[in-house]
């Protein structure tokens, strides 16, 4: 069982639902250990992670990871590769990059003020 208080990791978080395979999971979570990285400063009660791929092994396959993160909006990363392996790793990397984009802009040292200047002639 977790405890809340620790932080959050994808094998935590992961909820796999249509298209993927439960014995699936253990690759995707050693597979996604860069994501850890990303879910750390949150606490495991904090976040949720939702992968789903719809039509599985058709050319319109689509397979999206969304990160449900307590506080914040909704963030959703999709791939269209028919490939499971290059799209588990395109949503992997595009949500590493939502989450990034989403603490810079939430995280108070990052955020931009217009300063006041004057100019001298």
């Amino acid at each position: 069982m977790t405890n809340h208080e620790d932080p959050a990791t994808v094998d935590g978080a992961l909820r796999l639902e249509a298209g993927i395979h439960p014995e699936e999971r253990e690759a995707i979570v050693t597979h996604w250990a860069p994501l850890d990285a990303r879910l750390r400063s949150f606490r495991a009660d904090q976040v949720e992670l939702i992968l789903t791929i719809k039509e599985r092994d058709t050319p319109s396959q689509k397979t999206t990871l969304e990160a449900l993160v307590a506080g914040w909006p909704r963030m959703a990363a999709t791939s269209h590769h028919v490939q499971f392996d290059k799209a588990i790793n395109e949503v992997r990397d595009d949500m590493i990059r939502l989450i990034s984009d989403a603490k810079n802009k939430n995280e108070p040292r990052n955020n931009k003020h217009l300063r006041e200047t004057t100019r001298h002639d």
